[in-house]
């Protein structure tokens, strides 16, 4: 497997940089849920923007869940990542397509939506979990994600994503990049980083020219030297399970249980995976015990 994830630090300290190549994951998404150009694209930078984030939980066990949640024709747009950067995600209405917009770029605010919000729910596996909630600034996702950070985390941040396709509107290429300031940063080095990023290319247009995460983090960041930290191998990864579905079921209540008792079979599909769940009218009830 090859490293797709790479976070470094600067050498004095002042830095953190993640950069991530998310082609493989946003293309098993896109395939999975046979999504529009649009919003291939839309659920792309959410898929990125989560794997990043959950690259930077501390303990293998926490999670990060974001949620877009605009007007837009799109609906809703999910996903969840573990601390080892795995994730999945889905998007509430797929098949929407719009026009471009006048640069020629697909429209994902538009689909989106530019009046809503954006949720971030991180399980530390404290009693509940942390929720952190910004109004919509663009519904493009990056510039949204970068307002999170700097309103409910208060960290000065630097957020990038990207997801390019092809003619056929496969994913060309996807990727992103987070970059946070440390405690012991200055405005000198706000103004350094800014003058960096000012002249970047986009960073689709950096993978489809064949640079690495660490190349990438060098070109991001070009007035500091990089120490690489760790790297990873991330992928889309749904981990859904009978027993995971039961448990939902029971919390549905009993009044729930028994409507679904009276049909021969109940249906459940997963968001994140083409997984279907099938119930007998025998086995709701058995599960109405287990809740009783």
């Amino acid at each position: 497997m090859v490293n797709n994830l790479i976070r470094c630090i600067s050498d004095d300290g002042t830095l953190v940089v993640l950069v991530e190549d998310s082609t493989e994951i946003v293309e098993t998404a896109r395939q999975i849920g046979n999504t529009s150009r649009v919003c291939t694209a839309a659920l792309g930078r959410v898929l990125t923007g989560a794997s990043l984030m959950g690259y930077m939980l501390k303990n293998k066990e926490d999670t990060v869940t974001i949620r877009l949640a605009g007007n837009g024709e799109a609906g809703s747009v999910i996903a969840s990542a573990k601390a080892d950067g795995t994730v999945k995600g889905y998007i509430m209405n797929p098949s929407v397509e719009l026009p471009l917009k006048p640069n020629g770029k697909l429209d994902v605010g538009g689909a989106v939506g530019k009046d809503g919000y954006l949720a971030v729910v991180k399980d530390l596996g404290m009693d509940e979990p942390m929720i952190g909630q910004v109004p919509l600034v663009s519904g493009e996702v990056a510039a949204d994600l970068t307002a999170y950070f700097a309103a409910s985390e208060q960290i000065p941040t630097v957020c990038s994503l990207g997801v390019l396709l092809d003619k056929e509107g496969r994913t060309a290429k996807a990727g992103g990049f987070i970059i946070q300031l440390l405690p012991t940063a200055d405005d000198t080095v706000i103004d350094r980083v800014e003058a960096g990023v000012k002249s970047l290319r986009p960073i689709t247009a950096m993978l489809a020219d064949g640079m690495s995460p660490i190349e990438i983090a060098r070109a991001v960041v070009p007035a500091f030297n990089l120490e690489v930290l760790d790297e990873a191998h991330t992928e889309y990864r749904c981990d859904c399970s009978r027993y995971r579905v039961e448990q939902a079921l029971i919390s549905a209540g009993l009044d729930s249980l028994s409507e679904m008792a009276e049909d021969e079979v109940t249906e459940v599909r997963c968001h994140f995976c083409p997984s279907v769940y099938r119930f007998s009218s025998k086995d709701i009830r058995e599960l109405i015990k287990k809740a009783k």
